[in-house]
């Protein structure tokens, strides 16, 4: 770029201004001014001749990566097509054994049917005889006909600020940090924290009698196919509302997001029976029919429940910690000292710390007889 053209002077005398002391600093600051703006274009120069270079430098790496990327993807993709063909080799092979375990079954069913043929035979010799009468002693009360199941309970523990929860592999490990109860617990830099191991107690159910009864204007619909929850309720409650099919006037239609089962409510109490008799209905679902199961409703109650405390062998509770530093920090040294053998430790399952000044939770499940605590 040049200026040459930005400055002109204008002599108002005849005489130049180069030989007047004032025509010369007109020309030295013209000059200052030309050499500011050719040192100013040197540097906008400099800056964008650098910026290329980096721009090239950065293109040329970006180039490289690509380059190696792609033979990467190349290679992974090479192995996935022999993993895919491994798989279909193998799949091809539990196919044919299939069709031999098939063949099997199909064997046994005809013996089975077989089997079935001659008792068949052999009950309707029996049921030919003379009736004969008979008296029955035997008790109508058994306490084997009550059904039992096992419960595996949910327990919310609610943790206080500045404490942790520490639930070891091994019971005997559990029990000795609770044998030692103080523990000190070095944070490094000279600084260390005492902590006190204390035992975990949880109410639990010991035992809990329902009693229950089949619903006259509920069933359950099961054997649903996954599709939107607002739009299967809509389409079950148009069906069985129709007279045609059985049904009759609904009063809620409601979905049971543990099981996958959708409960339906009627107004009438005559309607649930004949619907469950049936047992099968054909729904048109998903823009084609869908054959649905529908049995009782129960309804329970509870009649007795009874409750016990019982402490966690293996679930150690440490209180009395501070907020001397960052939450994750202080947690990984506490998990730290309680992994070491040295310090009466072991391998830990889970750990859960809690700030002084908040509140949490912890969830106990999966408690029984096999398996303690989770």
């Amino acid at each position: 770029m040049s200026s040459d053209e930005d400055f002109s002077l204008v002599l108002a005398d005849p005489q130049p201004l180069e030989n007047t002391l004032e025509g010369i600093k007109a020309l030295i600051t013209n000059y200052k001014k030309k050499h500011e703006q050719l040192i100013q274009e040197q540097q906008e120069l400099a800056a964008s001749r650098d910026d290329r270079r980096d721009m090239t430098e950065k293109c040329k790496q970006r180039s490289i990566k690509l380059a190696q990327d792609l033979k990467e993807d190349q290679r992974s993709y090479k192995e996935q097509i022999e993993n895919e063909k491994a798989k279909l080799n193998s799949m091809k092979q539990e196919e044919s054994e299939l069709m031999k375990e098939i063949q099997k079954v199909e064997e046994a069913l005809k013996e089975e049917e077989a089997k079935k043929d001659h008792l068949k035979q052999q009950s309707e010799v029996f049921t030919a005889v003379p009736e004969k009468e008979v008296v029955f002693t035997g008790s109508t009360e058994s306490e084997a006909d009550a059904q039992t199941f096992e419960m595996k309970p949910r327990v919310v523990y609610p943790m206080e600020g500045g404490t942790a929860l520490v639930t070891f592999e091994e019971e005997v490990v559990a029990r000795k940090i609770l044998d030692m109860k103080k523990h000190q617990v070095d944070l490094g830099g000279g600084c260390s924290i005492t902590v006190e191991a204390r035992p975990v107690h949880l109410m639990l159910p010991r035992l809990v009698e329902i009693d229950s009864e089949v619903s006259p204007q509920h069933i359950l619909i099961s054997n649903l196919p996954k599709m939107d929850t607002e739009t299967l309720l809509n389409k079950l409650e148009i069906h069985f509302s129709k007279s045609k099919h059985g049904g009759g006037e609904v009063e809620n239609c409601e979905m049971l997001p543990d099981s996958g089962t959708v409960v339906l409510t009627f107004v009438d109490k005559h309607i649930a029976r004949g619907l469950t008799d049936t047992e099968y209905h054909d729904v048109k679902l998903q823009q084609k029919t869908h054959r649905v199961r529908v049995t009782p409703f129960l309804n329970g109650k509870i009649t007795n429940l009874k409750t016990k405390m019982s402490a966690c062998p293996r679930t150690v509770l440490l209180t009395g910690i501070p907020n001397v530093m960052e939450h994750e920090t202080l947690q990984d040294l506490l998990e730290i000292h309680f992994q070491k053998s040295s310090n009466g430790g072991g391998e830990i399952e889970a750990f859960l710390y809690n700030l002084l000044g908040q509140h949490t939770s912890a969830l106990f499940e999966g408690i029984s007889s096999d398996k303690k605590e989770e």
